[in-house]
């Protein structure tokens, strides 16, 4: 799939479905801020949200005190909804509507790149290599990385789209080039429609070039 139709597939969802009709919606954030909390950065740290659409992760970063944050997502339509909802405090976020695989941050431009949502689709060589790249680009040495997948007993399409399933070994390995495994975790996340799907959340230290 295309960036323009990949583009037109999500802002088709996130303008036709409320929160509770989309399998991804998670109230609090948890596995993510505590990965986040575990790196020991203070509030000036530089954070990036990839695929965040309207997910509730920049909520709580906002009221955290963090205001160097950027959302990045295909969907306008999503982005807006976040925006809403934090009303006065999307002041405090960049908000950018791209694809990440054609995305251009300056070097070293985040100090956490943070990602549920996207991961997982890349499911070519080139994508996942394209996807990287731009990763290793974005994250200094002092930065790090929080990827949460698809695990091998997750689901196998997400949103009509095909997807890509991950191990521990098999996300690492994926990394390696730029990046060193910190620690894992699988857990079970409960979607609106009260059935499971299991993540792989990893955390990663960037390697020095």
């Amino acid at each position: 799939m295309n960036t323009p139709d990949r583009q037109q597939h999500w802002q088709t969802i996130y303008s036709t479905k409320a929160p509770d009709q989309v399998s991804w919606t998670q109230p609090v954030p948890t596995t993510s801020l505590d990965f986040l909390h575990s790196f020991g950065l203070n509030q000036d740290a530089r954070i990036i949200d990839i695929g965040g659409g309207d997910s509730h992760f920049v909520d709580y970063l906002v009221a955290e005190g963090y205001r160097h944050v950027t959302v990045l997502d295909l969907s306008a339509a999503a982005l807006e909804r976040a925006k809403a909802r934090l009303g006065e405090q999307a002041k405090y976020v960049q908000w950018v509507v791209g694809d990440v695989l054609q995305f251009h941050p300056a070097a070293g431009a985040y100090d956490v790149w943070h990602d549920r949502a996207t991961f997982h689709f890349f499911t070519t060589a080139a994508e996942i290599a394209a996807y990287l790249a731009v990763a290793e680009r974005a994250v200094p040495a002092t930065g790090y990385l929080t990827v949460g997948t698809f695990s091998t007993n997750g689901p196998t399409s997400c949103s009509g789209l095909p997807v890509k399933q991950y191990d521990e070994p098999t996300l690492a390995e994926q990394l390696r080039r730029g990046f060193a495994k910190i620690r894992c975790l699988t857990e079970d996340h409960l979607t609106p429609f009260n059935t499971l799907q299991n993540f792989l959340f990893c955390s990663f230290h960037r390697l020095a070039s």
